[in-house]
């Protein structure tokens, strides 16, 4: 079997060493069901080795089988909302940036502390949002903490990065790579393959439906889901995405009006 090596010189204390650890921790459910992951072959400071994975052309019938199984890893559950991997205790990141990992136990004031207020502040400081812009998004990270949009669904084990470019299509089906993983809400992880396109985006949903059914008004609470990665891009990767994140904390506050 090939192998990838990714090494990161300037890497923070932890940094690979979590990329494993939630490797780890999501592979728990492969067994059961759950979505498949690269395996860690080494992990050291400032580097890791991975499996190879031998990407192949996306199908309707791989992406329903991997919505099956991406509900089974979220149905593995996590200690909290905002918990690590279970038996981490290093820093945990989402691509470069810090990510918090403090347990919790409302979504909504996890979701708003440690998913969208953070960076928010950083995309004021690099002036991807302006004061007013940053202002609205507040309002609605208070609607959010304050519980408005909690439920009764117990935190989930989400891959917490998935964008279309950590979905591989191999032959054996899909392979999750690149996690932020954490306890969190489900929708999270949907709303962001929706964010960044996903091949055969409504078979995944399909088939995640089927092993998990999805609450009624989900799609109404896309862009909810979707403040925290469009927060984590306005504060690296330029205005349109402070924009979008100014578009999305609207959606929010619309959805209690």
């Amino acid at each position: 079997m090939s192998s990838f090596v990714k090494t990161r010189p300037d890497a923070p204390e932890g940094f690979f060493e979590a990329e494993a650890a939630g490797l780890r921790w999501l592979g728990e459910a492969t067994a059961a069901g759950g979505a498949r992951v690269v395996g860690v072959e080494a992990v050291e400071p400032g580097r890791i080795t991975l499996e190879e994975v031998r990407e192949t052309r996306p199908t309707p019938e791989a992406a329903r089988a991997f919505g099956r199984a991406l509900a089974v890893t979220h149905d593995a559950g996590a200690e909290a909302f905002g918990a690590p991997p279970s038996g981490w205790e290093g820093p945990s990141f989402i691509g470069r940036r810090p990510l918090s990992t403090r347990p919790e136990e409302s979504w909504g004031s996890f979701y708003a502390s440690q998913r969208v207020e953070p960076y928010a502040a950083v995309a004021l400081s690099a002036g991807t949002l302006s004061g007013e812009e940053h202002g609205l998004i507040l309002r609605a990270c208070r609607l959010v903490a304050d519980g408005a949009f909690d439920d009764d669904d117990q935190p989930a084990r989400l891959h917490g990065d998935l964008w279309n470019g950590n979905v591989l299509f191999s032959p054996g089906g899909v392979v999750l790579i690149d996690p932020a993983a954490h306890g969190g809400h489900r929708e999270t992880d949907l709303a962001m393959l929706e964010l960044f396109g996903c091949p055969w985006l409504d078979e995944v949903l399909a088939g995640y439906d089927e092993a998990h059914p999805l609450r009624h008004g989900r799609q109404d609470r896309v862009p909810l889901h979707q403040l925290h990665p469009l927060a984590v891009h306005a504060a690296g990767h330029g205005r349109s995405y402070g924009v979008a994140l100014v578009r999305a904390a609207r959606a929010t506050l619309d959805l209690a009006s």
